[in-house]
């Protein structure tokens, strides 16, 4: 099981970036995948959830109306297009494998990571 993350950098505040996640060794069409972030000192912040058929979307309060997961299963790719963002939204953005023990802001209910793509937002 492998997942890359790309698309992240340094953004001014009211940008947009567009992550995503290349998945590998595994059945991408059978599974929820999610976005997670971490900023530094603190523990990992569940962002986004989209179920394996791409039907249904799940988000967190703080970026509802701002972020978009999205999927491709025939090209195995996760996205996350983030739009209006903020110095908050700063941290390490993580694609992850959702295992199905849990409910998805439970980060204890993922089974597979990428290494994470970090996203600045700063003036």
């Amino acid at each position: 099981v492998q997942l890359v993350e790309s698309g992240g950098g340094m953004v001014q505040p009211g940008g947009s970036l567009t992550l995503s996640c290349a998945a590998s060794g595994f059945t991408f069409s059978n599974y929820d995948m999610s976005w997670i972030r971490q900023e530094p000192g603190k523990g990992p912040e569940w962002v986004s959830t989209i179920k394996a058929d791409g039907g249904r979307k799940y988000y967190t309060d703080s970026v509802k109306g701002r972020f978009t997961i999205s999927r491709d299963n025939a090209k195995n790719t996760l996205y996350l297009q983030m739009n209006s963002l903020k110095p908050e939204d700063t941290a390490l953005y993580y694609c992850a494998r959702a295992d199905g023990s849990s409910w998805y802001a439970n980060i204890e209910g993922y089974d597979a990571w990428g290494q994470g793509t970090q996203v600045t937002v700063s003036s």
